[in-house]
């Protein structure tokens, strides 16, 4: 990625949401020690964040949208999205196992993610773009987190802390998008093999598609694409499940396969 220069401000806050997740303990929202923290700014400290990581040996793989139901986004007060990045160091295989180290406050949710073949450039992209642009989806769990204590965040919080990003999980089976209309999706979430919610494609802006959309046409007020062999998390599609040590997630999501993860003591 191209360095961009960002201020003291930007980076002494990046630092404190680094330093909780080097130390293993949440610390205090940004928006508590900055009142009037807006979302540039919080979108320039997750910038200071990623450079820093890049910098340090990862590679950027893809993005997450979060926010993308209208329950979410009622929460927080806002009527959008927000996105992260995905780093290689956050990958977990399918059916593995995440040790208490990786992770500070998990939560698990389901959602559809994209691989995509073809650029997508804004602003003016639309839901056939992204379709046109897929080169297949798989069912995912994005285990969400937060470097803010107790998870009390606003929305330049989360947006700051990386969309409150943890690890994802990727599943084996590849659909083409021609396959299946993926806002029929049904996804049913499990928790140590009991149903905890469910969900269908549509929960995400009615498609799991436009989330895409939206993020290729936001991403393009600061001049960035998404890239073919980006991975895209498109958005949960039902309420995130607490997790502890020794519990086990799955998630079937009809008619595009399963994925599981666990968490080991």
């Amino acid at each position: 990625m191209n360095k961009v220069h960002l201020s003291e401000e930007v980076n002494e806050f990046s630092q404190h949401l680094r330093e909780a997740e080097e130390t293993h303990h949440s610390v205090k929202a940004l928006t508590d020690i900055k009142k009037d923290l807006s979302m540039d700014e919080a979108y320039q400290i997750q910038l200071a964040t990623i450079q820093n990581k890049v910098e340090a040996g990862a590679h950027i793989i893809g993005m997450k949208i979060g926010l993308t139901s209208v329950a979410m986004q009622e929460l927080l007060g806002v009527n959008e999205p927000d996105y992260g990045h995905l780093l290689d160091t956050m990958v977990v295989s399918n059916g593995g196992s995440v040790t208490k180290e990786r992770v500070l406050q998990p939560k698990v949710e389901g959602e559809v993610a994209f691989i995509l073949k073809k650029e997508l450039q804004g602003p003016h992209v639309t839901k056939e773009d992204v379709l046109n642009a897929t080169d297949y989806v798989v069912p995912a769990i994005e285990i969400v987190d937060s470097r803010i204590s107790d998870w009390k965040i606003k929305l330049e919080d989360t947006i700051a802390d990386n969309a409150s990003s943890g690890l994802y999980v990727l599943g084996d089976n590849k659909t083409s998008v021609d396959e299946v209309d993926l806002a029929e999706v049904k996804m049913d979430l499990y928790k140590n093999g009991e149903l905890m919610n469910s969900g269908k494609g549509s929960a995400a802006l009615d498609h799991p598609a436009n989330c895409v959309a939206w993020l290729a046409n936001k991403m393009a007020d600061y001049n960035k694409s998404l890239k073919p062999g980006d991975v895209i998390l498109s958005g949960a599609l039902s309420a995130a499940v607490n997790s502890q040590p020794g519990d086990e997630f799955s998630v079937k999501m009809e008619p595009i396969g399963e994925v599981s993860v666990r968490f080991v003591p």
